[in-house]
């Protein structure tokens, strides 16, 4: 079944290392959110079939209110088919859920937080520049659960220069003790434009060491499979069914819709891509405008994605989708391509699949890069 995602553009802080579209400022809120409720109506016949998964992102979502949140599901449900058991996230920072919040989210059909942790100690959280500590990061996750919100995942970072390998192991085991069925973890990177980019150019931060984060990645590994989590994905472990229905659509590539500014859509042949700019987003749907941008992606596009995306996921490259889907040069090209690689032991390969190893997995986005096809 197809998925929306929907962009909320707005955060309480800007983290350092954040290159999202989002705006401090609640100023035009409740504009920006008649406008994604203008995209949704127009959009509505974009999927025919039912809907399998919704998606708040951001930004924070769990900053508006209750009423904002609500306008937005209704018009979600007018404009689509929902499926009953549909998977329906909401992104949260730790301080936004209090007690109150949790009533309000009671009320709305949400039923399963990404919740951003990132961290358990505090100097790492203020070197983030989060808007929220320790304590609200452990207390956040227990007084959802006692809400009757078992289906949850928190978010970690690893590879920054503060991360002693003892906290990193410390975060895991905390992760883990809380109980939450699903783990995402990410390794810092630095992105241009960012405060902590310009910081590191200053010589006012150290630089992040791709050795550290590769150290911290096997740990991760090592810690969480050991406690039962699957593997399922480079960056997300799950306790087992309980993988994240939206984003396997996305690397399995399902059709979605992209709601907000910056939000991406993909329909199997395009992808639409909105503006990252509040006011143009918001001036165009007040005159019934379309805002996006659309990509027509070649066949080669849309195999290194496929390649690009699988790669990653614990069910790796399915050499006869390839065939089906792509042709019978693609398959080759592939099988040939994969033969400078054979002697790294980075994957196993049989008939059917192509599916990375744990040392593999260090170096996805090389193999999968390996893999891909060049246009002439």
């Amino acid at each position: 079944m197809s998925g929306i995602y929907i962009h909320i553009p707005f955060c309480k802080k800007a983290c350092h290392y954040c290159d999202f579209h989002f705006s401090t400022s609640l100023r035009y809120a409740d504009e920006m959110v008649e406008a994604i409720c203008k995209e949704i109506k127009l959009k509505k016949n974009r999927i025919s079939g039912q809907i399998g998964s919704i998606y708040l992102g951001g930004g924070t979502p769990s900053i508006l209110s209750e009423k904002p949140l609500r306008q937005i599901f209704d018009t979600i449900n007018g404009s689509f088919s929902v499926a009953s058991g549909a998977e329906i996230t909401i992104e949260t920072n730790p301080d936004d859920l209090t007690s109150s919040k949790l009533k309000e989210l009671k009320q709305l059909p949400v039923n399963r937080f990404s919740v951003g942790i990132q961290s358990f100690f505090d100097e790492d959280l203020a070197w983030m520049n989060r808007a929220h500590n320790a304590t609200e990061a452990e207390d956040c996750i227990k007084r959802s659960q006692d809400a009757g919100f078992e289906n949850l995942t928190l978010d970690l970072i690893y590879g920054y220069p503060l991360l002693t390998d003892g906290k990193w192991q410390t975060n895991i085991h905390k992760a883990i003790a809380l109980n939450v069925p699903h783990i995402s973890a990410y390794a810092l990177t630095v992105e241009p434009r960012t405060a902590l980019a310009h910081a590191i150019k200053n010589r006012k931060q150290i630089p992040v060491s791709d050795q550290q984060s590769a150290a911290q990645f096997v740990t991760l590994m090592d810690e969480l499979t050991a406690a039962g989590f699957e593997h399922y994905e480079i960056s997300n472990f799950a306790r087992p069914g309980c993988y994240a229905v939206h984003n396997t659509n996305y690397w399995r590539g399902v059709d979605y819709i992209g709601i907000g500014p910056s939000a991406h859509g993909f329909d199997g042949i395009n992808r639409y891509m909105n503006p990252p700019n509040n006011a143009l987003y918001i001036q165009e749907l007040a005159q019934n405008k379309l805002p996006e941008v659309v990509e027509e992606l070649s066949v080669n596009d849309r195999f290194n994605e496929y390649v690009m995306t699988s790669l990653r996921t614990m069910w790796g490259i399915d050499l006869q989708k390839i065939k089906l889907d792509f042709g019978s040069e693609f398959l080759d090209q592939t099988k040939y391509n994969l033969r400078s690689l054979n002697d790294k032991e980075w994957f196993s390969a049989d008939a059917n699949r192509i599916i990375l190893t744990k040392d593999g997995k260090l170096f996805a986005d090389h193999i999968a890069s390996e893999l891909f096809i060049v246009s002439e």
